[in-house]
């Protein structure tokens, strides 16, 4: 049983999700999030702790940081979008329960007050922001980090809030460029 209680979209998001470990869940009833939602995920984060397991989409992201921004100090679980692949679209739904207890066991935690481990110039460097082909290389990197899909400045965000250490950030790059990817 996962002690945290995990803050999903919506009903087919918790039934993959107890398909693939026992854990109780909110519901957000996707990306328009209201104050009493809000509330009682401010309870569940101070009684037993959250995790924040939204789709790997647009709206997914937006409602992920509209959470974080007014719950502070969440966990986040990511699924790479080729895991939450469906038929008719892009969500938690449709991952199979293995790439559902991956992402739960490869949590990130927000942690706001320590000093940055990445910097900009690191961004800069692996091609992330100010490249023709940064979008595609950050959301590679996102992927071997799993920290998710970000614009530039988002990136740099979530590595600094899950604070993604120097060397896992140069052997994602140095895989990205093995790979030829980068």
């Amino acid at each position: 049983m996962i002690k945290e209680i995990i803050v999903v979209e919506g009903k087919s998001d918790t039934v993959a999700i107890r398909n693939a470990v026992q854990a109780e869940t909110i519901e957000t009833g996707g990306s328009a999030i209201n104050n009493e939602i809000i509330e009682r995920i401010r309870l569940a984060r101070e009684r037993r702790g959250v995790i924040i397991f939204t789709d790997p989409d647009h709206a997914g992201e937006r409602l992920r940081k509209i959470i974080s921004e007014r719950v502070p100090g969440c966990k986040h679980a990511f699924l790479n979008r080729e895991e939450a692949l469906g038929k008719r679209n892009i969500g938690v739904e449709n991952a199979d329960p293995e790439a559902i207890r991956k992402a739960l066991e490869q949590l990130k935690t927000e942690i706001l007050d320590a000093e940055p481990q990445i910097g900009w110039d690191d961004l800069l460097a692996a091609g992330l922001i100010n490249h023709p082909d940064a979008a595609a290389r950050r959301m590679k990197m996102g992927k071997l980090l799993r920290i998710g899909y970000a614009n530039g400045k988002q990136f740099y965000k979530r590595c600094h809030i899950f604070q993604i250490s120097r060397e896992e950030f140069m052997v994602a790059w140095k895989k990205l460029d093995e790979e030829g990817l980068l």
